[in-house]
């Protein structure tokens, strides 16, 4: 039974295998290693896979006669597998056990979610009755970030004898995880290096092809009752025989612990030296299993969100997820936010624009993650100018998909596996995600008050954006405003328009509007400036007042389209022909995937006004109604609460959701409109990882933006919640399925706020500190303040 603090599959269903691997992945931030059952290699069912953040290597692969390079996140060796055999007194050696085999009579898999432990426990019984009870214990450390171990136990069960064991380390391992990337080259290790080391340790060295990572696995394997090893290398790793004597009531213990270790650690060191010196100093299991459940109880506290009933416990899954992605460790690391977690090849690792929703989170808990992360982003700023500039513009232009060097990493095709169909890929062409970086930038420092970052670093990233916009949009004598052409929206199922020869749609909402926003924050950035500091980013960017003046025109004459009285999804939406969505449903079912429906039957979704996920309701995500209503009062648009709300119940009938952060963002929108169907949507989001709602997508990797947005609609969404300059500004709306929630924040210089929301009722809990009060702004303007060391209620 799962529970609020774990996470239960208590039956082998060799077809859910890939969820229940993804979904119990075990991380630390550094690195993460599927959840698999260390008896089945990969294959089938079963996809072993270690993953280490920001560690990619390129390959080139032919498709349709084209040299197509591609990037990815590393599947490392595999360091968990573990096979066994009975070899009874009273009769001949039993086969290797598998939870496949037909003697298995029991199989339970448990995460505990409140300290990062991963339980396998078997059963299998003979015709003759001889039983085994095999439990298995998981961890990657989270207090040492090189550190993982396996526990084994076997117990006997009416018969004496022997077990035989093989420890394994696989250097033989490729990107496999994702059926339809299979036929690209998927072999990223060479160079394998294989042996042993006294007190039975394994070691394997190895280095990714380009550009060249070296990697070293060290694996220290120690058993009870103790007994030596019959040691195998291969060119490709290793393997330790053991044969262990077994009587009933008497367990036999194998733990396996693993130091990880790579050329792109601090400080620089021998990766294979240092990784065999780190398990040879490592603890024994039981002290390495207190320290790690001593670790996550500190990211807990800081972590904490408490929701009562169903939606807490998916809720509680989600936040553990995110802090195995992103964890303290981050903030060592040069990596971005990778869209499917470490738990999977999905995606190739890159980083999108997710970091839109999961930051939020990051900076009311974990701010120094979220600055790491803005980092990324920064230390790729050259990279964005460069290919800003190959377009003919000033400024940095983001790439879509981000991994080791910032260049743009969107595949140039892509398969459509319902008509096996390669087709062009132009989802490179949404610019917005540039947007998604400077609104980061700027959101981060209102809620952390870090003005040094802002005025540094992020102000690098905001200025370059918005020198970006300006010379990206052209100026339309006719309409009297300046135009964005050729780019794609949010929705990605609009590419082109029908029949055009070129790819790329104009004037998408979301893209102008967001346009806008970073320019004039742009302005308001140089404003809030020292001189000195203006001085110099206006030297080193040749900033003059005529660049700052177009900046100025651009942000106000931006053209945004409607038709029929809504704000339309880009230029010329509202002429596409209309779906017959209820033929489509009947005749597919599950239409989430329209794009890939209509192009089998050789259509397009260019000719329709049907939207993959939100596209323009994202302004209702990123913007508070009077912000998204100030943006479009400075463009010269009146956006009222009654075209908006036309606009959001427009979009809604048009859209099938066939992304995870589609629900999310529509779930969001109508709880904060106190519309009926907002359960509806929040559900779907916080089910779609758990229930696999996109028909397998999970167990390729999580979908970490939509979960990070769940706790994200909890936290800010529900309570209407901003913190800033002026305290901490709270506006609740009621969701009768969460009336109720707990979570601890961080708000400028307070550490471990605590919020309480009950109906109709609010408790802030400041702890005692040398701070000032904390100021708390409720609906109405009325302004209270909380002492440290004080908790106080209020009424809503």
């Amino acid at each position: 039974m799962t529970t609020d603090r774990t996470w239960r599959y208590d039956r082998y269903e060799p077809e859910r295998e890939p969820l229940v691997e993804a979904l119990c992945t075990l991380g630390n931030g550094r690195f993460a290693t599927r959840g698999s059952t260390p008896e089945c290699p990969a294959g089938g069912a079963h996809y072993p896979g270690t993953y280490l953040a920001g560690c990619y290597d390129r390959l080139t692969s032919v498709v349709r006669g084209e040299r197509v390079e591609n990037e990815d996140l590393v599947n490392l060796p595999d360091w968990t597998p573990l096979s066994y055999r009975c070899l009874p007194d009273d009769g001949p050696p039993g086969d290797w056990l598998t939870p496949d085999a037909a003697d298995l009579r029991h199989y339970d898999v448990q995460l505990d979610l409140r300290a990062g432990v991963l339980s396998r426990r078997l059963f299998f019984e003979d015709a003759r009755g001889r039983g085994l009870r095999v439990s298995h214990t998981r961890v990657v450390h989270m207090g040492d970030p090189g550190l993982a171990a396996q526990r084994t136990v076997f117990r006997a069960y009416g018969w004496s004898g022997s077990i035989e064991v093989r420890s394994v380390l696989d250097g033989a391992v490729t990107n496999a995880g994702v059926e339809r990337y299979r036929h690209l080259d998927g072999r990223h290790l060479t160079d394998h290096r294989a042996g042993f080391e006294p007190g039975g340790v394994a070691r394997l060295s190895c280095r990714t092809r380009d550009p060249g990572i070296r990697i070293a696995l060290a694996v220290r394997t120690i058993t009870r009752p103790a007994r030596a090893a019959r040691e195998t290398a291969t060119p490709d790793g290793t393997v330790q025989t053991y044969r262990l004597p077994v009587v009933p009531r008497r367990s036999v213990t194998v733990v396996k612990t693993l130091a990880l270790r790579t050329s792109k650690d601090r400080p620089a060191a021998d990766p294979l030296s240092a990784a065999v010196d780190a398990v040879t100093r490592a603890a024994a299991f039981p002290l390495l299993l207190s320290t790690h459940k001593a670790a996550w109880q500190r990211v807990w506290e800081q972590g904490e969100l408490h929701v009562p009933g169903e939606p807490g416990r998916i809720l509680r899954l989600h936040v553990f997820h995110l802090l195995q992605t992103l964890s303290p460790h981050t903030v060592d690391l040069d990596v971005g936010v990778p869209a499917r977690g470490l738990h999977g090849e999905a995606y190739r690792g890159h980083v999108f624009w997710d970091e839109l929703f999961v930051l939020p989170y990051l900076d009311l808990h974990f701010p120094e993650v979220a600055r790491a992360l803005l980092m990324y982003r920064h230390r790729r700023l050259p990279a964005a100018r460069t290919a800003a500039r190959l377009t003919g513009r000033r400024g940095a232009m983001y790439p879509w998909q981000s991994a080791s060097s910032g260049r743009e990493e969107t595949q140039a095709l892509h398969l459509n596996p319902r008509s096996g169909r390669w087709l062009a890929d132009h989802s490179r062409l949404q610019r917005h995600v540039g947007s998604a970086v400077a609104y980061n930038v700027w959101r981060y420092a209102q809620a952390t008050g870090d003005r040094g970052f802002l005025h540094s670093a992020g102000a690098d990233i905001v200025l370059e954006v918005a020198r970006y916009w300006a010379g990206a949009a052209t100026f339309d004598p006719e309409l009297g405003r300046y135009r964005i052409r050729g780019v794609v929206g949010p929705d990605e199922y609009h590419d082109a328009y029908p029949g055009a020869a070129a790819p790329g749609i104009d004037d998408n909402a979301y893209t102008n509007a967001t346009a806008a926003w970073v320019l004039a924050r742009g302005l308001d950035l140089l404003g809030e400036l020292s001189e000195a500091r203006r001085s110099e980013l206006a030297e080193r960017l040749s900033l003059d007042d005529g660049e700052l003046a177009r900046w100025e025109d651009v942000s106000r004459r931006l053209y945004v389209p409607f038709h029929q009285g809504v704000v339309s999804q880009f230029e010329g939406y509202g002429n596409l022909a209309e779906l017959d969505w209820e033929a489509y449903r009947t005749r597919y079912g599950d239409i989430r995937r329209l794009d890939r429906i209509l192009e089998a039957e050789g259509d397009t979704a260019n000719r329709y006004q049907a939207s993959k996920q939100a596209d323009t309701l994202m302004l209702g995500y990123l913007f508070r109604p009077e912000e998204l209503y100030g943006l479009f009062g400075r463009l010269g648009y009146a956006l009222s609460d009654e075209v908006w709300r036309a606009t959001v119940s427009y979009y809604l009938r048009r859209t099938c959701h066939g992304s995870t952060l589609s629900s999310l963002v529509h779930g969001w929108v109508l709880a904060r409109q106190k519309g009926a169907d907002a359960w509806r949507y929040c559900e779907e989001a916080l089910l779609a990882d758990v229930a696999d709602v996109q028909g397998g997508t999970t167990g390729e990797g999580i979908h970490l933006g939509a979960m990070a947005g769940t706790i994200d609609l909890v936290e800010r969404g529900i309570t209407g919640l901003e913190t800033g300059p002026e305290g901490l500004r709270v506006a609740p709306v009621a969701l009768a399925e969460i009336p109720r929630f707990t979570f601890t924040l961080c708000c400028g210089r307070h550490r471990g706020v605590r919020l309480r929301i009950l109906p109709g009722r609010l408790a802030v809990r400041v702890p005692a500190s040398p701070e000032g009060p904390l100021a708390v702004v409720l609906p109405g303007d009325r302004r209270l303040t909380v002492a440290p060391g004080q908790e106080r209620w209020f009424r809503l």
